[in-house]
């Protein structure tokens, strides 16, 4: 069940260092690529790491994405804001953030489906952040870096942090 898989999800912040297979990267993209997007425009790509030292040089520059020195892998949502310039009679710019914010999740998901752990490092719209990862990574100025998303074979088990809340839900009927 769904909710099964959102409940078990966690920010998973220790790692082992069993590597992620190719197979499972690709599997949590084609998740990511099935993701909602404001008039089919997939204002996104990605960038999937696994060289330690690019890893570390993330990690030394954002200050909450310290599970990247034990994290096997690195997969990096580049928004693409200018695929939703001119769609539908203009639609405008800003859809990019919520459908890179729909992939982040879907790949964090797949990651629960497949056993792994994950932890969302936001970097938009940080600009002093966006400006150290995008020169690391050497993306152009209108490809913003979105998230960074640890992943790998989890070495802790956080506790369960959400739960249902019915006071913040209201009905119109």
């Amino acid at each position: 069940m769904l909710l099964e898989c959102i409940k078990n999800r966690r920010s998973i912040r220790k790692y082992k260092p069993t590597p992620v297979t190719d197979e499972q990267v690709q599997i949590m993209l084609e998740a990511a690529m099935f993701s909602p997007s404001a008039c089919n425009t997939r204002a996104w790509r990605f960038i999937a790491i696994t060289n330690r030292e690019v890893l570390d040089k993330l990690a030394d520059i954002h200050p909450w994405a310290q599970m990247l020195r034990t994290a096997p892998l690195c997969i990096v949502v580049v928004a693409l804001p200018k695929k939703q310039e001119g769609i539908l009679d203009g639609l405008p710019l800003g859809f990019f953030p919520q459908d890179c914010g729909a992939a982040t999740q879907n790949i964090l998901l797949q990651a629960v489906e497949m056993g792994l752990g994950s932890c969302w490092c936001g970097v938009y719209p940080k600009q002093p952040l966006m400006e150290k990862v995008s020169e690391i990574l050497e993306l152009s100025a209108d490809e913003p870096p979105f998230s960074l998303i640890a992943v790998g074979e989890p070495d802790e088990a956080p506790r369960l942090r959400g739960k249902y809340e019915e006071e913040k839900v209201s009905w119109v009927r």
